[in-house]
């Protein structure tokens, strides 16, 4: 059975983002075997009328990030997107598998180990964190990194 990637990004905010940027990503990850929930096409059944849809979206998302095996999360900007890094701490506290992608070249961070805040690398291994980290679309599905290697094992 295929494991399950929660696609934590900002990407849905925007049309142009959502149609140029999202693809390739999810491309990458539906060909290494994953199955992508990415949470702005998953919360398309939510009534954005309804004045509590926002209490909605955050619920759905929340149970996605919880029954899903791991995550992926675009972490650009400086900082990233505040829902991103609430669904990575959501993820991390769970104990969940957890890979990174980031191709802003930016440092936002106080440590010269890690290019963000060491905070979001909790989730990952002290030694060999790198492998989790994603910096290209293209690493996506490099056999070395550890994304390639937990959906095969």
């Amino acid at each position: 059975m295929p494991k399950t990637l929660y696609l934590a990004n900002p990407y849905g905010f925007s049309e142009q983002q959502r149609q140029l940027l999202l693809p390739p990503i999810v491309q990458q990850l539906e060909t290494l075997g994953a199955t992508v929930w990415e949470p702005f096409s998953r919360n398309n059944q939510v009534d954005f009328s309804a004045p509590d849809w926002a209490y909605q979206v955050a619920q759905a998302d929340v149970r996605d990030v919880q029954d899903s095996d791991g995550l992926f999360a675009i972490v650009n900007g400086t900082p990233p997107d505040e829902g991103v890094m609430v669904e990575l701490g959501i993820a991390i506290a769970l104990q969940k598998a957890i890979f990174l992608f980031r191709d802003d070249f930016r440092r936002c961070t106080d440590s010269a180990n890690y290019p963000l805040n060491l905070m979001l690398f909790a989730g990952l291994p002290q030694t060999g964190w790198e492998g989790y980290f994603y910096t290209t679309v293209a690493e996506i599905s490099s056999p070395q990194k550890a994304l390639y290697q937990w959906l095969n094992a």
